[in-house]
């Protein structure tokens, strides 16, 4: 692509941006029409300021002063000027509200489409970037539509109202004036391209340090213990020092544009000044310029650059907002890669008979992870996943609620394809319990109610009850109201596995998945846990990958992976008598249960 196909692309692309942008001022354009009228009528009162000052000095110069025209003159100004104030207070209180009830539209769309993503993109796209699109770079949208879009077109409105003044009041000065103008546009036009380069590179170095922030910050537990702190404060140095560089290069950009323009105006003072008091000493009383009016020409020519100064920092923060929503808008344009049928169907309420047929699926290519997998799980059943690591009994469960879609073979629940049914009814009717609970800061009644206003302390202590979580919930000096902080670290592993039982139950699903839920858990919480199996096990269909084989001797049905790939499948009982993969499994862990306890002797 050469120099002019690289032109009218960047024009091209901010023409797209600024369209895109715009759109959002839909359903508030009326009340930006009416900004627009009141920053025009403040504009004008304030155009009215020099001539009336104008005025005033040449009444103040006449040999016979008539204080009477001087007053009126005076009265006039004050309520110009008055009147503009008040009009500017109005325009800003309605541009600011505006602006926020935009951002808040943009913020919400972009976090809606952060949820619409998969498992897989969500995994592929660090959370800082994540955090950094919703946060910093929506809140630089915001000086856009509150400063930017009425301003230049305040500024235009002005620039426009002042040569016609100079152009009324002398013609010559306003053209010496507009001589200045093509150097502006020169200026303006290369601190364009400048600050756009500089601001994208300030946007990609503050993602980059958020994002290592996020991840550094939740896996400090790991740096503390293998003593990499200075390892990692090396690392962040690092792209502090390049966010630092960028910023000062944006700096950069900025300082030399604003001074060049305040030159250029200092230049045009000088020649006006310079110009008009020549005529007036060489011409006299020939011309028709005077002291006062050149007073006048020159407030114009100051009012003339001031909007030509602002032009600096609007276009600052319009390249900044381009830089920013370039990255917005590339996160909103992003497919999902778990997409909805038109015509998907609500799964009301779901039975629970699932089954596999002929399933292939991978995460990456060539390496599949499911192979030809087959298998039917009737209504209510209790069905356990066994295997090695990696075998794919994880995967399993994840497919189920759609968290990956497969590559080959079909899904169905309730005899229908699960990509039949609509996504958000699909995984209502299905409750996860897995190894790694996630907790939000807030309460116990919020974490186990999810938002969920149907839902009544009556059926969270109920449900509490249900899975055995009340016995440290009720000891607690808060009960249900006890604070929860930041992912639960104020809770054992065993009580937070308690509370995400509790809070599957009170959803009442039709299906539930318990994924390696009773890891990592004591044995006086295990025994809590095992009998809340076992009522659960009474409610629906039951899914359950567990390392430890004492938690699912009393499934219905056990099928054993091997590399993506079922080998056995049967009871407890069966499965022991074929002396198979699941007869070796179940002797190791015998045999390390005894040792375990022989030790502990």
């Amino acid at each position: 692509m050469n120099s002019n196909d690289n032109l009218l692309h960047k024009k091209g692309l901010d023409m797209a941006l600024f369209k895109r942008l715009f759109a959002y001022t839909k359903g508030y354009r009326k009340m930006y029409v009416f900004i627009l009228f009141l920053a025009a009528s403040s504009t004008g009162l304030g155009l009215l300021v020099p001539f009336v000052n104008g005025k005033i000095l040449e009444y103040l110069g006449e040999k016979d002063i008539d204080f009477n025209k001087i007053f009126y003159l005076i009265i006039a100004l004050t309520l110009c000027i008055f009147l503009s104030l008040v009009i500017q207070y109005f325009q800003n209180i309605l541009l600011h509200k505006q602006g926020n009830k935009i951002i808040y539209s943009v913020r919400s769309e972009v976090f809606e489409k952060i949820e619409s993503l998969s498992i897989k993109q969500l995994n592929n796209i660090p959370v800082g970037k994540m955090v950094t699109r919703v946060g910093s770079d929506v809140n630089v949208l915001y000086e856009l539509y509150t400063n930017v879009l009425v301003n230049l077109t305040t500024n235009v409105f002005t620039i426009i109202g002042v040569v016609i003044f100079m152009f009324v009041l002398h013609a010559k000065l306003a053209l010496i004036t507009l001589i200045v103008c093509p150097v502006v546009v020169v200026l303006s036009y290369i601190f364009r391209k400048a600050s756009r380069k500089a601001h994208r590179k300030v946007r990609n170095c503050i993602t980059d340090v958020n994002s290592f922030l996020s991840e550094n910050i939740s896996g400090m537990k790991i740096t503390q213990i293998f003593n990499q702190e200075e390892k990692k404060l090396r690392e962040f140095d690092e792209r502090n020092n390049a966010l630092k560089k960028a910023s000062f290069k944006e700096i950069i950009v900025f300082a030399v544009f604003r001074p060049s323009i305040y030159v250029l105006y200092i230049l045009m003072i000088v020649l006006v000044l310079w110009t008009g008091s020549n005529e007036i000493i060489r011409l006299g009383a020939n011309t028709v310029l005077t002291y006062s009016l050149l007073f006048t020409f020159y407030q114009y020519v100051d009012r003339f650059f001031s909007p030509l100064q602002q032009l600096a920092e609007q276009f600052n923060v319009l390249q900044s907002a381009f830089a920013s929503s370039e990255r917005i808008f590339e996160m909103l344009d992003t497919e999902s890669e778990i997409v909805e049928e038109e015509d998907a169907i609500e799964a009301d309420h779901l039975l629970g008979e699932i089954e596999f047929k002929n399933v292939w699926f991978k995460y990456v290519e060539d390496e599949w992870v499911l192979k030809d997998v087959s298998f039917k799980v009737n209504a209510k059943e209790t069905v356990a996943f066994v295997g090695a690591t990696g075998s794919g009994k994880t995967t399993i469960l994840s497919l189920i609620v759609r968290n990956y879609d497969i590559q080959k073979g079909q899904i169905l629940i309730d005899g229908i394809d699960i990509k039949k049914y609509k996504i958000s009814s699909l995984r209502k009717n299905i409750g996860q319990m897995l190894q790694d609970v996630f907790l939000f800061s807030g309460t116990i009644e919020s974490n186990i109610k999810m938002k969920d206003e149907n839902i009544s302390l009556e059926d969270i202590k109920h449900a509490s009850e249900y899975v055995n979580a009340d016995k440290f919930i009720e000891d607690l000096p808060n009960k249900y109201l006890e604070e929860v902080r930041e992912r639960g670290n104020n809770f054992s592993s065993g009580q937070r596995q308690l509370l995400s039982f509790a809070r599957t139950i009170v959803h009442k699903p039709n299906i539930m998945i318990l994924d390696e839920a009773t890891a990592n858990i004591d044995s006086e919480t295990e025994i809590l846990i095992q009998d809340s199996l076992e009522k659960m096990m009474n409610i629906g269909t039951m899914l359950i990958v567990a390392h430890r084989l004492s938690t699912i001797q009393h499934a219905d049905k056990i099928i054993v992976l091997r590399k993506g790939e079922i080998i056995e499948e049967g009871s407890h009982q069966e499965l022991l008598k074929q002396k198979g993969q699941y007869y070796k499994l179940y002797q190791l862990q015998y045999h390390h249960n005894l040792e375990s306890v022989k030790n502990n002797e």
